[in-house]
């Protein structure tokens, strides 16, 4: 065994298990197996051009000495980025733990309990602190927050403005570059006009229908909107808050002020900056919108025996059901992020988070002191930490800060902003005024002491308490802390337990090498808009992994910005958009998507302003082609695009694809792939080679960032040659290309943090061991399919038979039979151990399963285990009597009550197999009431029993 090679840690399979494998699949060798799965004509004809794989030892090497070339100053540039202090409890138990951060979106809510609760956390403390009584449990960023909250009050507009098409948004001059920059992107193709100016003197009229304020403003002016808002409400106007979440502790909330929404970040607690994200947006408003509120929802339910549970609520309203009449394609969130910001506020309580909003504020209160005493010039009359000092000479001070390792906001040549953090002291303080004397030549006042006042107005100064509930006063010690945490822990299923088989989702590996250089501080503490000569180990791999991908992919260009898959196709959608625009065809918005796709991508399609035409499918699951030919000519002349996934949905290389693509090229449109089933493709084929003009991947799936309980994820594009000119900038920090279309998100290169992760992977496999990857990918997958096949029916396959990396087991026969349904089954593996594949989904009443190559044998062996006695329960399955199907999951209150209700043994219903007694894992509650809790509306952490009449 070769101990350096990653790819020998990172695939499953051995060696000897490789040969049983195969002959199970009845083929002789893995390059049988892949010459009869992946389509000859798509084959790459060469490996990939990637450096030689790197050892773990001598990656960590690299890294480290990458990192270095990253420059740690004391940064007080703001513009909704803030050092911060991140509590080690929280950072070495959840942020660099794998059961944590490899668990995936809590759909399945009988498993997910831990995170769900965390969750919950989170919005009751965003609640509180907006003092709205809904939150959603996290958004990508603030810059996204607030264009969802644009989109949804346009769509809430009463009956008289749609009548009247009113659609202007104003924006007040005081709100972050960055976010105006997304609300271009996502105002345009809806038809909504912005209208920008001073929210202080702007006038409002009947054609707005809604208004952003930043609160405090983007150079720390904090103004009372108390009458802009009073006059906006009688004009029927909607008021957006993008508000600062920590000056919230101090400053009166948004609610209380009136606004009908507040958005933002939720950096400030506790995470690091990471050059720009990943950081969970915050959305918050009244239960008027619930039906509108984008985003996923945390709510209390109860399960099957009356117990409190709590599951994702209104799911409904999420793309994968509404499709193209979804309001948002929102899909991936930032989950892991929302829970390290939910357990700040758990950790710190109302009186610690005071007691930081204080120290910041006071300090900000000593800092304008001693620049008045100077004779300076500071222009905001109210502030909570930001100052905004005319000087003699910006330049001069910003050549003087950056030797003394320093950084502020410039904002021309005689105004710099100061924004103080969590992070800053007394000291800095004085540093701060030392350098300004010097420059403006005066005298450095003397300062002793930080001031103890509150320089914030009292109509302005909040009252109302926070916090409050039983949650955010019990857990601050860290003893007590860590123990809540694992509690948690304890309730949700991972990778840490077993085998995630989620179709469309690859749930691989995230190995420990790729996740460690996230904690190190050259790489986690960097400001997104620092000068690029401080950020130099950023660039280097920010372009090194563009570099790598636009290989991978067979393309020209890559775009780092989208963080999300869903954005990387609205992303993707928008460089189409754009090309078409710039060949004078922007009446070219008709996009074809197969009935199949992903709920994502008519969403997308929607939301960039196209409309959307369904291609049918085969009965073998294939694009229809003679109807996909049929349409792309009849709507030529105003073709935009299709949009493909492949290997497709249903789990097979598609062997018409070229054929397909060159209809749409033929009738003037574009090919967009969609990358989620990228991990069947690489260093086998390649969009580029099927004939895709721009892809996106999803940096989540197959290249391992973790998924997090959902999110964070990264969603790049890749583009040909035509469409890199239009690569998406940024406001404040330029990318992307010459004729660029404005921000996807907040930050230049989105969650550039965990861009490390697939930095990592990519380098540590190398060309070999990506393609090797990619075949055992489909080995695992084949190896489940000819190991069931006596047992479940597998919906498609290939011409030869064999599935991609993911294949469909067929339940409808069994649900019409037996009365069995796709449900039981899915909460049956639980007693198991296993997280269920994914449900219905993209045909009703079967499981998609992808068991990704980092599975061994042993494990695939388990899981077909456990699922060929589920088949012997359902033939067994008598209507007549109770069943450990229709019952399941199994608590371990229920096995070892005093009292048993059940026709069927304890043994059978929590270890129906031998394996399980060694590793068992309980579910927390038994099935969830989905329907009473879309009925019953819970979102925060009030007791259910408060709302049972």
């Amino acid at each position: 065994m070769k101990n350096a090679s990653f790819s020998l840690r990172h695939i499953g399979p051995n060696t000897s298990e490789l040969k049983d494998m195969l002959k199970t699949i009845g083929v002789c060798s893995l390059e049988e197996l892949i010459d009869k799965t992946i389509p000859k004509n798509i084959k790459l004809q060469q490996d990939l051009a990637l450096p030689k794989a790197l050892s773990e030892y001598a990656f960590t090497n690299f890294i480290k000495k990458l990192g270095s070339k990253n420059k740690l100053y004391k940064t007080y540039i703001g513009l909704g980025y803030h050092p911060t202090i991140l509590p080690a409890v929280i950072q070495r138990n959840i942020f660099e733990n794998p059961s944590w951060y490899t668990s995936y979106t809590p759909y399945q809510a009988e498993i997910s309990q831990g995170r769900l609760e965390a969750l919950l956390n989170y919005q009751t403390m965003v609640c509180d602190l907006t003092g709205f009584s809904m939150a959603n449990s996290s958004l990508l960023d603030e810059a996204t927050a607030a264009a969802e909250a644009m989109i949804m009050l346009f769509n809430a507009r009463n009956r008289t403005q749609k009548k009247e098409a009113v659609n202007q948004f104003f924006i007040s001059d005081k709100v972050l570059p960055q976010t105006k920059s997304v609300l271009e992107t996502r105002s345009v193709p809806l038809g909504i006009e912005l209208v920008y100016g001073d929210a202080q003197s702007v006038e409002l009229t009947n054609k707005m229908y809604g208004a952003l304020v930043q609160y405090p403003g983007k150079y720390g002016q904090i103004n009372d909107f108390t009458n802009f808002i009073e006059s906006a409400h009688q004009k029927d106007i909607k008021i957006v808050m993008a508000a600062d979440l920590m000056s919230l502790v101090l400053l009166k909330s948004p609610a209380e002020l009136g606004a009908d929404v507040a958005v933002g970040t939720t950096q400030r607690f506790g995470i690091p900056m990471g050059y720009g994200g990943p950081h969970a947006g915050y959305f918050a408003t009244s239960n008027e919108y619930k039906r509108q509120i984008p985003g996923r929802i945390i709510g209390i339910s109860k399960d099957a025996h009356g117990n409190r549970a709590l599951r994702m609520a209104l799911q409904t309203r999420e793309q994968h059901i509404k499709r193209e009449k979804a309001t948002s394609n929102i899909c991936t969130a930032q989950v892991l992020l929302a829970v390290m910001a939910g357990m700040y506020g758990v950790y710190h309580g109302s009186e610690g988070l005071k007691h930081i909003a204080k120290k910041i504020h006071r300090l900000a209160n000593t800092l304008n002191t001693a620049v008045l005493q100077m004779g300076l010039t500071q222009t905001n009359t109210t502030v909570f930490d930001t100052l905004q000092i005319k000087v003699s000479d910006a330049e001069k001070i910003k050549n003087l800060a950056e030797a003394d390792e320093i950084n502020f906001l410039y904002i021309d040549k005689t105004t710099i902003c100061i924004s103080l953090n969590e992070t800053t002291s007394l000291e800095d303080v004085k540093q701060i005024v030392t350098l300004l004397a010097e420059v403006e030549g005066k005298t450095t006042p003397t300062i002793t002491s930080c001031l103890k006042t509150l320089s914030i107005p009292k109509k302005l100064l909040r009252t109302s308490d926070f916090l409050t509930h039983e949650v955010f006063k019990k857990y601050h010690s860290e003893t007590e802390m860590m123990r809540y945490i694992k509690t948690l822990e304890r309730k949700d299923i991972s990778l840490t337990h077993s085998m995630i088989s989620l179709g469309s989702c690859t749930m691989k590996l995230n190995a420990a090498t790729e996740m460690l250089p996230l904690s190190f501080a050259n790489w986690n503490a960097i400001h997104p808009f620092v000068p690029l000569n401080q950020a130099q180990g950023y660039q280097e791999m920010l372009a090194d992994l563009e570099q790598s991908l636009s290989i991978i992919t067979g393309f020209a260009a890559t775009s780092l910005q989208p963080n999300s898959g869903a954005q990387g196709e609205y992303a993707g959608l928008m460089t189409i958009r754009a090309y078409h625009k710039s060949k004078s065809d922007s009446h070219r918005n008709i996009v074809l998507i197969p009935s199949s796709a992903h709920g994502t991508n008519p969403a997308s399609a929607v939301m960039a302003g196209m409309k959307v035409i369904v291609i049918k499918t085969t009965p073998e699951g294939n694009i229809d082609v003679t109807d996909l030919k049929e349409k792309a000519e009849f709507h030529k002349d105003n073709l935009a695009a299709l949009m493909v996934t492949y290997p497709s949905t249903h789990g097979v290389f598609e062997t018409a694809i070229t054929d397909i693509t060159q209809i749409i090229h033929n009738n003037g449109g574009q090919v967009y792939m969609d990358g989620a089933n990228m991990n069947a493709q690489v260093g086998l084929t390649n969009p580029a080679t099927i004939g895709a003009d721009v892809c996106h991947l999803n940096l989540h799936k197959t290249f391992a960032i973790p998924h997090g309980g959902g999110g964070p994820g990264v969603g790049p594009i890749c583009v040909a040659k035509h469409l890199a000119p239009f690569l998406p900038t940024n406001a404040v920090i330029p990318t992307g290309g010459l004729q660029a279309i404005s921000g996807i998100s907040a930050a230049p290169w989105g969650s550039a943090l965990v861009d490390l992760i697939s930095y990592s992977y990519i380098k540590m496999l190398g060309s070999e061991g990506l393609k090797t990857a990619t075949c055992y990918a489909i080995l695992n997958a084949n190896y489940l399919k000819a190991s069931l096949k006596d047992d479940y029916n597998t919906l498609y396959s290939g011409e030869n038979g064999f599935v991609g990396h993911e294949m469909i087991l067929d339940f409808r026969g069994i649900k019409h039979q037996y009365g069995i349904d796709v449900t039981d089954v899915s909460k049956r593996l639980m007693d198991f151990g296993y997280h269920a594949p994914t449900v219905s989904f993209p045909v009703h009443e079967t499981l998609m399963v992808e068991p990704t190559e980092s599975e061994n044998k042993a494990e695939l062996d388990k899981f077909i285990a456990a699922l060929k006695c589920i088949k012997q329960e359902i033939l067994s399955y008598n209507k007549e009597t109770d069943s450990v199907l229709k019952n399941a999951p199994h608590t371990e209150a229920i096995i070892t009550a005093d009292k048993w209700p059940y026709s069927y043994g304890r043994q059978q219903a929590a270890f129906p197999l031998t394996y399980i007694k060694a590793n068992k894992f309980w579910p927390n509650v038994s099935r969830v009431d989905n329907a009473f809790g879309d009925r019953n509306l819970i979102c925060s952490c009030n007791p259910i029993e408060d709302y049972m009449n």
